[in-house]
């Protein structure tokens, strides 16, 4: 076995293959979406770059019982590598809108790869952040259960009602905090 293949082997010690990694280039975005398909029928997964890239950037090199990818790697050189790999998980992403999964499984995966590329550019602890959380990883399995039909909108809808609620009390805390520490200075 050469060093690249023991490099990059994955969970069964294969590489995954790049043939037919590419169907579908060149279709306008929408391709798909209403295929006239009853909603019962749901399309079976069959997406060999998504699943390639996820295991590059998130486990394909092995060291013992730890497992990480390029992302980890990437990720150390500041700024830059952050949204280098930020650019890579945006290609599944993409093919999943290309694929027709419900908008709620998009925001969520987009806001996966939001917090590996906004916690990974913090200097040490973003590196730590980048070998352990597996965004693509993450963003595969809610791809491949939107596909399948398996996968709970109304999780994806809480999760971005817990984000949005987060994000708005991280604008008006500090507001308040302003207007009273102004108060409590002003006669």
């Amino acid at each position: 076995m050469s060093l690249l293949s023991c490099l990059f082997a994955g969970a069964e010690g294969t590489v995954p293959s790049f043939s037919g990694f590419l169907p579908g280039i060149g279709h306008h975005y929408n391709h798909g979406m209403n295929s006239g398909k009853k909603e019962t029928e749901k399309a079976a997964f069959n997406d060999r770059l998504s699943e390639y890239l996820a295991w590059l950037m998130d486990s394909s090199i092995q060291i013992g019982p730890v497992s990480f990818g390029l992302d980890g790697l990437i990720g150390v050189i500041p700024g830059l590598g952050d949204v280098t790999t930020s650019i890579v998980s945006a290609l599944i992403i993409l093919r999943a809108i290309q694929n027709g999964v419900h908008r709620a499984a998009i925001i969520r995966m987009l806001l996966n790869v939001g917090l590996d590329t906004l916690l990974g550019m913090i200097p040490l602890v973003g590196d730590i952040f980048d070998l352990t959380f597996k965004s693509n990883i993450r963003n595969l399995q809610i791809y491949r259960e939107a596909m399948s039909g398996t996968r709970n909108t109304t999780k994806d809808w809480a999760f971005i009602a817990v984000v949005v609620f987060i994000l708005i009390a991280l604008m008006v805390l500090p507001i308040l905090g302003l207007i009273y520490l102004v108060k409590r200075i002003t006669p």
